[in-house]
């Protein structure tokens, strides 16, 4: 792991897209947590429009990640692709703050912040693409530390911006720190980034056409094991739902409680991904997947029994060590699904995590119904058990064979 983390360090590439990640991370930090009171209270955006707006961006979003990784792999240059998509989040950040109406509002977050959200698999694919020389488990290592700099922006930013903004008139402000973040990402990759060799030819061949290559994304052999994978990270998401609710009603805790264990999660995060980096050398990724995948399980079942608010503190420490593997280790996992495809393999990513919310949001909405807010969440943990079974049948053979 530190062997893979210096040579990232080394490389020119490798280095800046780490920090693109960063302040790609900074931008969603600042305006995640408050774009819904920013929405709805402040623009006066109706729950159901707010709700319908965000699915919809979610569409676009997968669909512009899919599009731009199989226009990046025809042209083989991922660094024009990170400064176009980049612009996508100056003007999509700028234009909310600017204009602070709905129309601006709209626009944002239904075209423009959607395909800025391309970025993070375009980021990935840069990696992947210049990382041909390492070996799997460095490869994973790499990754691992990619996916640790988004955690280590949630972990201050949300908080900072909460702080700045406390008392305000308004949480806009948020939307200009953002597009700052944005526009650092576009500097970096237009005067940091290393320019692409020459062309390939890629785009002459049939298989890099869009067609040809959705349907590499369709094939049983791609698309199960997404669904498996998405199974197991839609549990991720009933978490974000549930915990919240769990804390708060469930277990009398309150406001600050709340922040403060999504807070210590956070945290343990940054520090268990590079841990799960290491263990893919002697368990395997499948197995340390896996592994990981069956503690957050469990950790979904004890959450659903809490009673008392020291409960919830006390699972924090299972729930950063099980996420972390479920938030790192699929990347790679993903990307080998279409080895030479940088672009289109780092797509799944962006594909996976769109599947997961849509199961969750399933999950949610039958666990409410039928049961209370502990119940919903040992829900989401059978699904992801299930995620885990489809994703042993399907290649627990092969890693045996390659331990």
């Amino acid at each position: 792991m530190t062997i893979a983390f210096l040579s990232a360090l080394k490389d020119p590439g490798l280095r800046v897209s780490a920090t693109a990640m960063l302040f790609f991370g900074f931008a969603g930090a600042a305006t995640g947590p408050y774009q819904s009171i920013i929405g709805i209270q402040e623009l006066g955006l109706s729950d159901t429009s707010y709700a319908a707006l965000m699915f919809a961006a979610a569409v676009v979003n997968v669909v512009a990640s899919v599009m731009m990784g199989i226009v990046a792999d025809r042209m083989g240059d991922y660094r024009s692709s990170i400064i176009y998509v980049s612009l996508f989040g100056v003007s999509g950040y700028a234009l909310v703050y600017l204009a602070a109406n709905v129309p601006a509002f709209v626009i944002s977050k239904l075209l423009l912040l959607p395909i800025f959200g391309a970025l993070n698999s375009l980021i990935f694919a840069n990696v992947r693409a210049a990382s041909g020389d390492m070996n799997p488990a460095q490869l994973v290592a790499v990754n691992s530390t990619m996916r640790a700099t988004i955690s280590l922006s949630w972990v201050a930013v949300p908080g900072l911006v909460g702080v700045a903004l406390a008392g305000a008139p308004s949480m806009l402000p948020a939307y200009l720190w953002a597009a700052l973040s944005a526009l650092i990402c576009f500097i970096l990759a237009v005067w940091f980034l290393p320019r692409p060799q020459a062309a390939t030819g890629a785009e002459t061949d049939a298989r890099y056409k869009m067609l040809a290559s959705l349907k590499e994304v369709a094939e049983p052999r791609v698309l199960l094991r997404v669904i498996a994978i998405a199974l197991i990270f839609s549990m991720l998401h009933v978490n974000d739902a549930v915990r919240p609710l769990i804390i708060s009603l469930k277990a009398g805790g309150s406001v600050s409680d709340i922040g403060l264990v999504i807070g210590i999660v956070a945290f343990l995060e940054i520090i268990f991904i590079l841990f799960w980096g290491m263990s893919e050398r002697w368990l395997g990724s499948i197995a340390a997947l896996a592994t990981g995948a069956v503690l957050y399980v469990a950790y979904m079942v004890l959450q659903g029994l809490v009673s008392e608010t020291w409960q919830a503190y006390a699972l924090t420490p299972l729930s950063g060590f099980a996420a972390a593997a479920i938030i790192s280790l699929p990347i790679t996992y993903l990307q080998n699904l279409i080895a030479d495809r940088p672009g289109l393999g780092s797509s799944l990513i962006a594909v996976n995590v769109f599947l997961s919310a849509g199961l969750s949001s399933l999950v949610f909405a039958i666990g409410t119904r039928i049961g209370e807010y502990g119940f919903t969440s040992i829900l989401g943990g059978s699904v992801g058990f299930a995620g885990i079974v489809l994703l042993i049948l399907l290649d627990g053979k092969r890693a045996r064979t390659t331990r």
